[in-house]
C-alpha cells in the first residue's frame, strides 16, 4: 500500500515510522514520475507493510515539503530511517535499487 503524505501527516507517517520509509516526490504532469509510480505500486505489493513503508508527496500540492527536502528534480526518492534521510535517488529506480535503498536486499 502506498500512502499519500501531506504536511499534516508527514511526521507521523515518515519521521516517526518504526520501519524504513521510501518517499517518492513526484508530480502528475511528470512522465517519468508516472513510470516510477507504476514500479512503486508493484514494489509496495511485493514487500508488504511490515518490512518498509512507501509514501508519495505531490510537489505541486506540498511545496513546503519539496522545499524542506531540497527537491530540484523529479522523480526524487528519499529513504528515511529513524526519522532521518538515509539515501537519495533522482530519476527512475528499478525494484532492485528500491530494495537496496531500503536495506531489503537478500
Amino acid at each position: 500500500m502506498i500512502i499519500n503524505v501531506t504536511e499534516e501527516n508527514f511526521e507521523k507517517e515518515v519521521l516517526q515510522s518504526d520501519v524504513p520509509v521510501l518517499v517518492d516526490f513526484w508530480a502528475s504532469w511528470c512522465s517519468p514520475c508516472i513510470i516510477q509510480g507504476e514500479i512503486l505500486d508493484a514494489f509496495a505489493n511485493d514487500i508488504g507493510t511490515k518490512k518498509a513503508k512507501i509514501c508519495k508527496v505531490d510537489i505541486d500540492v506540498e511545496r513546503n515539503l519539496a522545499y524542506e527536502y531540497q527537491i530540484m528534480s523529479i522523480p526524487t526518492l528519499l529513504t528515511f530511517n529513524n526519522g532521518k534521510v538515509d539515501q537519495k535517488s533522482v530519476g527512475i529506480s528499478n525494484e532492485g535499487k528500491l530494495k537496496n535503498m531500503l536495506g531489503l536486499s537478500e
